[in-house]
């Protein structure tokens, strides 16, 4: 596979990535760790604006499923020993540009995201932990936390949050998170704690039940839950532990999850996750921020194969797109101040 690499801007700290579609058109954002503005780019990596100069602390970033563009964020995570004051927040944008608005104060929120159920969806968040009294104090766990997803967004303010509900607690280094999709068009989250791999399933109807369950009893810094191997069956690809140098396949042998692959080469400080379709197969996207700092791809044919995409960079986060045919990586290289942009040439 050829990769193209485009530096396509810089950013102190740069963390989280997302597509947001506004103005008619789709666009790549990265905003920044730290109290440093969020860019916008085209597909093609050429800036188009700043949305806002700061706050940070920013890692999470979702488009909501409004009409009118909303942006939602977490807002003032600036690190495990900095984030008792984040919150979840949504841009809007007005005549005299982004408007920012607080959705819910949810100190140490981390990442969250949108399942669907049947007849609506809901939000889901997941605090990394729950207070602290020094640094790295870890003696508070977090917990996930649940709501239905509001009609209108912009209904909520700093004087009207919304309410979120605890669905899970005693969940320490609550940092790994994903959503997939089912077949029937639901979707689940899947959460990586040091207690091990969650899965949260919303309610079946409304007034139902949520259902959290820990398929996997290992300590998980971040995982994806989907079919790697083409037979079928979801597979848990797993980095572990917390911001650790591990990264592991998981299968289900019917009997609970077993360890199937492991790649030899340890990655410090593994962190960037995420997934795509290369050549019509299932392929992650793993990065680590220490040492060599690589970015690499991890599909299987007869076996696991990993394809180096990068090294010497540091992302923090990843995202996969298709874009006129092309498939693109948007990284944010947080340990080089780098947003690239990659282009993968399938064979």
């Amino acid at each position: 596979m050829k990769v193209t690499k485009k530096k396509i801007g810089e950013l102190n700290k740069c963390y989280a990535v997302s597509t947001f579609f506004y103005d008619g058109a789709p666009h790549l954002i990265c905003a920044a760790e730290k109290q440093d503005p969020c860019f916008a780019f085209d597909p093609e990596g050429n800036y188009t604006e700043t949305l806002w100069e700061g706050p940070g602390g920013v890692m999470t970033l979702l488009q909501a499923p409004d009409e009118e563009p909303v942006l939602l964020a977490t807002q003032k995570f600036y690190s495990p020993n900095d984030s008792a004051e984040a919150k979840i927040v949504y841009y809007t944008k007005e005549k005299e540009g982004w408007k920012c608005s607080v959705l819910c104060d949810l100190p140490f929120v981390h990442r969250f995201g949108i399942v669907k159920g049947k007849d609506r969806s809901y939000l889901i968040a997941c605090t990394l932990k729950s207070a602290h009294a020094f640094k790295n104090d870890w003696t508070c766990p977090g917990r996930i936390w649940t709501a239905e997803l509001p009609a209108d967004l912009k209904e909520y303010s700093t004087e009207h949050q919304l309410v979120m509900e605890p669905l899970e607690s005693g969940l320490y280094k609550n940092h790994g998170f994903a959503v997939h999709e089912k077949e029937d068009g639901t979707s689940f989250a899947v959460v990586g704690t040091e207690n091990g791999v969650f899965i949260a399933e919303p309610p079946a109807a409304a007034g139902g039940e949520w259902h959290c369950e820990n398929i996997l009893p290992v300590p998980a810094s971040d995982v994806l839950y989907l079919d790697f191997d083409g037979d079928g069956e979801r597979e848990l690809l797993v980095l572990s532990p917390f911001h650790g140098d591990t990264l592991s396949v998981y299968k289900d042998s019917g009997e609970g999850f077993v360890k199937v692959w492991q790649r030899e080469k340890k990655m410090p400080f593994i962190h960037a996750i995420c997934a795509g379709e290369i050549n019509g197969k299932t392929a992650a996207f793993v990065g680590n921020r220490q040492e060599d700092m690589e970015l690499i791809m991890i599909t299987y044919e007869d076996g696991y194969k990993e394809t180096v995409i990068d090294q010497g960079a540091g992302p923090a986060n990843c995202m996969f797109f298709s874009y006129e045919g092309k498939k693109k990586l948007l990284a944010a290289n947080r340990e080089t101040n780098e947003i690239a942009l990659y282009t993968l040439q399938e064979e």
